[in-house]
C-alpha cells in the first residue's frame, strides 16, 4: 500500500528498487552506528527478494517502503515495520544526501500513524542523536530499556 505526505510517497519496496537504493546507501557514513558497509545492488536485490517472500515466522509481518521524493522523483531511503502481535519494530534508514531536509522524521511519522498496532518500537543507539529526533518527531519516547548497545524507544497507542 502506498501511503503519502505532503512531500513524500513510501512506495512498497519491489526488486527492482535495488539499483537506485543502492545508489542512495552507498555511503560508508551510514553504517556508523549500525555496523557494516553499503550492499551493492546485486545483493540489495538477494535482500529484497527474501524480504518480499516474507518471514517464515507465523504471525510475524514484515512491512518494507522505499521513499520517494515526490518534487525530485527520486528515492531518498526507507522505511520498515516487523509485524508481530500488536506491536510492530520499525526502522529508517536516509541516505547522506537527503539527510537534514526532514525526511525521515516525516516518513517515520507516516509509518507510525499508518500502522495498525497499539505499541510501536525502535532501538537507537544513544550516540545517534538524528536518530532519536526522529523517534521523537513520530511520537516515540525513550525507556530504560536496553538491547545489544541500543536503547529502546516506544509509542502506545
Amino acid at each position: 500500500m502506498l501511503i503519502e505526505t505532503p512531500r513524500l510517497d513510501l512506495v512498497p519496496l519491489q526488486v527492482e528498487h535495488a539499483d537506485e537504493m543502492a545508489q542512495v546507501l552507498a555511503d560508508p557514513s551510514l553504517h556508523a552506528f549500525i555496523g557494516g558497509v553499503p550492499a551493492t545492488a546485486g545483493q540489495l536485490r538477494s535482500r529484497y527478494e527474501r524480504v518480499i517472500a516474507g518471514p517464515s515466522t507465523p504471525g510475524e509481518s514484515w512491512l518494507n517502503w522505499v521513499i520517494r521524493l515526490r518534487d525530485e522523483d527520486c528515492l531518498t531511503g526507507y522505511v520498515q515495520a516487523t509485524v508481530s502481535g500488536d506491536t510492530a519494530e520499525i526502522a529508517w534508514v536516509v541516505g547522506t544526501a537527503w539527510q537534514g531536509r526532514g525526511i525521515a522524521g516525516e516518513a517515520a511519522s507516516a509509518l507510525v500513524e499508518w500502522l495498525p498496532v497499539r505499541t510501536v518500537v525502535a532501538h537507537i543507539h544513544p550516540e545517534h542523536k538524528a536518530s532519536a529526533a526522529v523517534a521523537a518527531a513520530a511520537g516515540l519516547a525513550p525507556t530504560d530499556v536496553w538491547q545489544d548497545g541500543e536503547l529502546r524507544w516506544t509509542r502506545n497507542t
